[in-house]
């Protein structure tokens, strides 16, 4: 009896150690080289170098708030904002008080940041994306903030909607998805168009 249910057993055992090896080991492992040879920089991660260093990926946003750069999208990651393992919505329904909440706060500090910017807010910078770490912002959140950024680096407004203009990428096959602005991509090149003055930190130094 021991004998014919083993006998049984092992062509399901032997089945479930080969589907193991080759779905569990060799096909990543396959894919993986692949990825590494046909598209190396989004297999690594699609990250941004900087003199050398590595300053962010063009997948994930990082948080800025000092008025010389462009700020992207809020967070649902707390406590820590884009943090990648728990990417994630705020699952707040549109009629949920913390989402109108949140919302509001949110463009209390954009005004106090610029207070003559009487401009309607666009809505991508009060609130956060299904993932909670989007790393782009619309073309017109970009443009709303031209002119507090222009400000604080002591440049013409032209300038940095001319940067912004630069750095918009249209739709995707031109169907799919919006135009959009990749943050930190802008605010390296507006670190190398006018670096912030005596007090701001560098993305060059980890600011």
């Amino acid at each position: 009896m021991l004998r014919e249910w083993l006998e049984e057993l092992r062509p399901a055992v032997v089945l479930l150690s080969l589907l193991t090896l080759l779905t569990g080991l060799a096909y990543p492992l396959a894919m993986t080289g692949v990825a590494q040879v046909a598209f190396p920089a989004q297999a690594s991660g699609s990250l941004i170098e900087k003199d050398g260093r590595v300053v962010g990926s063009r997948l994930i946003g990082q948080s800025f708030a000092e008025p010389g750069r462009f700020w992207g999208r809020l967070s649902a990651t707390g406590p820590v904002a884009y943090a990648g393992e728990a990417s994630s919505g705020s699952n707040l329904g549109p009629l949920a008080p913390a989402l109108l909440d949140g919302a509001r706060t949110r463009a209390a500090a954009l005004r106090e940041a610029d207070p003559g910017n009487r401009s309607p807010i666009p809505v991508d910078l009060v609130t956060s994306s299904a993932s909670g770490l989007d790393p782009e912002i619309s073309p017109a959140a970009a443009e709303w903030q031209a002119p507090r950024v222009a400000r604080a680096r002591g440049v013409d407004e032209e300038r940095i909607l001319a940067l912004v203009e630069t750095h918009t990428r249209g739709r995707t096959l031109g169907i799919l998805g919006e135009p959009r602005v990749n943050v930190l991509e802008l605010n390296l090149a507006l670190e190398s168009l006018s670096p912030l003055p005596m007090g701001g930190r560098s993305l060059r130094n980890g600011g």
